[in-house]
């Protein structure tokens, strides 16, 4: 049971981070791409933007990967935590804790789960065991 219930945590927040990375990288499923996430980085004084953007999704991208897949976990936890710590210090920290007002509440969550399953490791269920 506890390899099931690590299996679906890995798996829900590796193909969101997965998809968060292809917003940013190639504008799937209603992101803005590359050029778009990049112009919005620049924006807020992340420069270079171009950078910033490939960076930012593919940390993403491969850290869902990795997290999702159970391989290289640590890593992926890590990839994962860094750009959560990332988004709150540019974005969301200014906002204060709750969500509701823009704030790092979500981003905070995210990171102690990545954590926490990076700690407890990836369980059975991985695809290199």
């Amino acid at each position: 049971m506890l390899d099931g219930g690590i299996l679906i945590i890995r798996l829900v927040i590796g193909l969101l981070f997965i998809g968060h990375g292809a917003q940013k990288l190639f504008g799937m499923f209603g992101g803005h791409g590359l050029r778009g996430t990049a112009g919005w980085l620049e924006s807020i004084g992340m420069k270079p933007g171009m950078l910033m953007a490939l960076m930012a999704g593919g940390g993403e991208l491969v850290g869902g990967l990795l997290f999702a897949s159970g391989v290289w976990l640590t890593i992926g936890a890590a990839l994962i935590v860094i750009t959560m710590l990332v988004s709150i210090i540019t974005v969301h920290g200014k906002n204060g804790l709750w969500i509701t007002a823009g704030g790092y509440e979500y981003n905070l969550v995210l990171i102690a789960v990545a954590v926490g399953i990076a700690l407890i490791g990836g369980g059975q269920y991985t695809l290199i065991n």
